[in-house]
C-alpha cells in the first residue's frame, strides 16, 4: 500500500515542509541510547559552533579514550621512548580502534621517532599530532558522498541487525533529503515484525515523507516492486529501504537481501546505488565484525555508525576505515531528528584531538 503522510494532510503536497521546515520538536529515539547527562563544568563551558562544535561536544568519550589517556600516559612517563609507545598501544586497542589497525598506527609511530630523532623527546605536541596525522590518512576516501543514479530515483538499500539504529537512521536520512528539497520514500521491507512496520511509518510522518509498506509477513521483495513502480509514478528522488534486522550469522536470511537487490536492478538498472549498514558505535570490535559478514554477503558500499555520542568506543571508526576499506558516510550524534550529520574526517579528527578549554 502507498501511504501519504497521514490521513489529515493526505491533501497536500507531499513535500510541503510541515512547521516552517523545523525538525519535529520531544522525538525520542526508541533504538538510540540517550546521551549522558551534561556536567556542570560542561554546561558552563563555552559552546562551539557548527558541525565541529557538536562534534566536539558528542565525542568527548571517544576523545578521552584516546586524547586524553594518551596526555595521561606522557604527563606519567615524562618522554617519548619505547615504554610509553607500548603504553600508548594498549590505550588504542581498549578505545576499540582495533589491534591489527592499532598495530600499524604504533608501527608508524616508531618509525616517525626513529626517522625524526624523537627518542627521549619531552615533545608531546608532536606525538598527539603525528598520531593524529597517521589516523588521518586512515580514515581519507575519496568515496563519501552517496551515489545517485543518472535518472530518478536513487535507491538506497539499508541493512543491520536489530538494536543498532537503523530505523532511527533511516528517518533521519529522509529528513536530510526533505530539508534539502528532495522527496524521498521510505520503504518498510521489514515484514517479519509489524512494530518495526509501525516505528518506520512514525518515523516517515517525522521526516514529513511518503511510506510503502505492506502487511505483516509478506514477501520483503514484492514489498519492494510496489515500491520502485510507486517511486517512479511519484517522481520520488530517493528510495530508503529498510530490511529486517536479521542476525548477522544467518546465512539463509541474508539471502534475502540479495533477492531485494536483485528486484530493484530489474526496474533500475544500476540500483541499488548503495547497500548501507547501519552499525552501533557502542558495540565496538563487534560493530567490525558485522561489517564484515554484511559485506561480505551483500556488498555494502558505505556505513551509518549511530550512537557516536557517549561511546568511548569511537575508535571503531578508524578500524573500519583501514581494514575494510568502506567509507564511513554517516554519524549518529544525538536523539534529534537533525542529529545524523555526512561523516567529515577532519572535523571528526580535529574534534577528537582538540584539547579541552580551560
Amino acid at each position: 500500500m502507498f501511504w501519504k503522510r497521514n490521513k489529515q494532510q493526505s491533501e497536500l503536497p507531499i513535500d510541503t515542509p510541515r512547521n516552517n521546515d523545523k525538525p519535529p520538536a520531544d522525538l525520542s529515539d526508541a533504538d538510540q541510547a540517550s546521551p549522558p547527562a551534561e556536567s556542570p563544568s560542561e554546561s558552563k563551558a563555552p559552546k562551539k559552533r557548527g558541525l565541529f562544535g557538536k562534534l566536539f561536544d558528542r565525542l568527548r568519550a571517544s576523545r578521552d579514550a584516546i586524547l586524553k589517556k594518551t596526555i595521561s600516559i606522557f604527563e606519567r612517563r615524562g618522554k617519548i621512548d619505547d615504554d610509553l609507545l607500548d603504553e600508548l598501544e594498549e590505550t588504542l586497542i581498549t578505545a576499540d580502534i582495533g589491534v591489527e589497525t592499532t598495530t600499524r598506527l604504533i608501527d608508524h609511530l616508531r618509525d616517525q621517532v626513529k626517522f625524526q630523532k624523537k627518542k627521549g623527546s619531552t615533545d608531546i605536541n608532536w606525538l598527539t599530532d603525528t598520531l593524529q596525522s597517521a589516523i588521518g590518512e586512515m580514515i581519507d576516501s575519496e568515496k563519501r558522498s552517496l551515489k545517485t543514479g543518472t535518472e530518478k530515483p536513487s535507491v538506497y538499500l539499508v541493512v543491520g541487525v536489530n538494536g543498532v539504529g537503523k530505523t532511527t537512521a533511516i528517518g533521519k536520512l529522509a529528513w536530510r533529503f526533505r530539508s534539502e528539497g528532495k522527496k524521498a520514500l521510505i520503504v518498510a521491507a521489514d515484514t517479519f515484525r509489524a512494530a518495526a512496520i509501525d516505528q518506520l511509518a512514525i518515523w516517515a510522518d517525522r521526516a514529513g515523507c511518503d511510506i510503502v509498506k505492506g502487511e505483516e509477513g509478506a514477501d520483503p521483495s514484492s514489498v519492494v516492486y510496489n515500491a520502485v513502480h510507486a517511486a517512479r509514478a511519484g517522481q520520488h528522488d530517493f528510495v530508503i529501504i529498510d530490511t529486517a534486522g536479521r542476525l548477522h550469522n544467518r546465512a539463509n536470511l541474508m539471502q534475502e537481501l540479495g533477492k531485494m537487490a536483485r528486484v530493484i536492478g530489474r526496474e533500475f538498472p544500476g540500483a541499488p546505488h548503495e547497500t548501507l549498514l547501519v552499525l552501533d558505535a557502542s558495540t565496538g570490535q563487534n560493530a567490525l565484525q558485522q561489517a564484515r559478514q554484511f559485506t561480505d554477503t551483500c556488498g555494502v558500499t558505505g556505513i551509518i555508525l549511530t550512537k557516536m555520542d557517549g561511546t568511548a568506543k569511537g575508535g571503531v571508526i578508524i578500524g573500519i576505515h583501514d581494514q575494510l576499506k568502506i567509507p564511513v558516510k554517516f554519524i549518529g550524534i544525538g536523539e534529534k531528528i537533525d542529529d545524523l550529520e555526512p561523516f567529515e574526517p577532519e572535523a571528526f579528527l580535529k574534534a577528537l584531538f582538540e584539547r579541552e578549554e580551560v
